[in-house]
């Protein structure tokens, strides 16, 4: 098995390497910082603005692999350059990539496993209300659009606070500013401005995880090595649990890396929507700014977050099947 991660490992560095090249190459070729400058009265003399764009490594003017070269050093020494405010993109990053992967992996987490769950007991109650429920279910959130859901869970969270007459539900921010109290009042403030955006994020994954699992399901409960199980004396229960489920989950697990790659991405519109200020409203932001190396940052953030995640996902597929620890 460890053979197998380190294999694993190797092949996802090179990718990550590859695709921050190409997203550094592709932000440096597509935004222009020099017209950051333009339209200014006074008008800046261009000597002062190429100073100002070298010291920046951001000048249009200078060859486009050897801007990238010195942004790649700077990246080996864990330095990702300066703004196109001249701040450190370090500091401006910190704090915003831990609100995103707070909020990306808890919406992973409970996406993933309640779409499993969801899927699984549809399929082993095939055709039934649940099953028929679920299905109906899943078409109508992917049916709406990220935006809209959204939208729709904070008019639902206004309304239930004022039926109950109480803020249960917080719509906006992290936190609520000036806050008193101990740990305790904290962590349920934090958990009150959590849960809306976890669930904008969820309720996609459980509608595909659900179908997705069904279907995986579906296909190893006609299986010989259950009814073999069964046969054996082992209960209905039991061989669903520790054959079909676990043999299903496979497939599931493999799809795991991919969903979190797509929710850093996805969780821009939560971001906004919800005034979180995480790596995905940076990014918009950036693009606007024409900062290339935010841009280029988050890029790099994001690939090694998806890193994490297939290993994550290598490691679960290791241990659902011996033949990959055998490898």
């Amino acid at each position: 098995m460890a053979g197998f991660l380190v294999r694993r490992l190797i092949n996802y560095l090179v990718l990550v390497v590859v695709a921050t090249s190409l997203a550094y190459m592709l932000a440096a070729s597509a935004l222009d910082p020099r017209s950051n400058y333009e339209g200014r009265n006074p008008p800046l003399p261009p000597a002062v603005i190429d100073a100002r764009l070298d010291e920046l490594n951001l000048n249009t003017e200078t060859p486009l692999f050897e801007r990238y070269l010195t942004w790649a050093r700077g990246v080996l020494h864990g330095d990702f350059g300066l703004t196109v405010t001249g701040d450190s993109v370090n500091e401006d990053l910190r704090r915003r990539a831990g609100v995103s992967l707070r909020l990306v992996t808890l919406g992973l987490i409970f996406g993933s496993v309640t779409g499993v769950l969801i899927g699984a007991y549809a399929a082993v109650k095939q055709y039934g209300v649940f099953d028929r429920l679920s299905t109906i279910g899943s078409f109508v959130v992917l049916a709406i659009p990220t935006v809209v859901l959204a939208n729709m869970l904070i008019i639902a969270a206004v309304w239930f606070n004022d039926l109950v007459g109480a803020k249960i539900f917080l719509v906006s921010g992290e936190y609520s500013d000036g806050l008193q109290g101990g740990l305790g009042a904290q962590f349920v403030d934090r958990v009150q401005h959590l849960v809306l955006p976890t669930l904008s994020l969820s309720l996609g994954l459980i509608a595909v995880y659900s179908r997705y699992q069904r279907n995986m399901m579906l296909d190893v409960l006609g299986a010989d090595f259950i009814r073999t199980a069964m046969a054996k004396g082992l209960s209905r229960r039991a061989a669903l649990v520790k054959h079909a489920l676990r043999t299903a989950l496979i497939p599931a697990v493999t799809y795991f890396a991919f969903s979190f790659g797509t929710l850093i991405t996805g969780a821009t519109f939560t971001e906004k929507i919800f005034g979180w200020h995480g790596l995905g409203e940076q990014l918009v932001n950036s693009i606007f700014t024409n900062d290339v190396n935010t841009v280029a940052a988050i890029s790099c953030l994001a690939a090694f977050s998806v890193l994490l995640a297939a290993l994550a996902s290598d490691v679960l597929h290791a241990v659902l099947d011996p033949r990959v620890r055998m490898g």
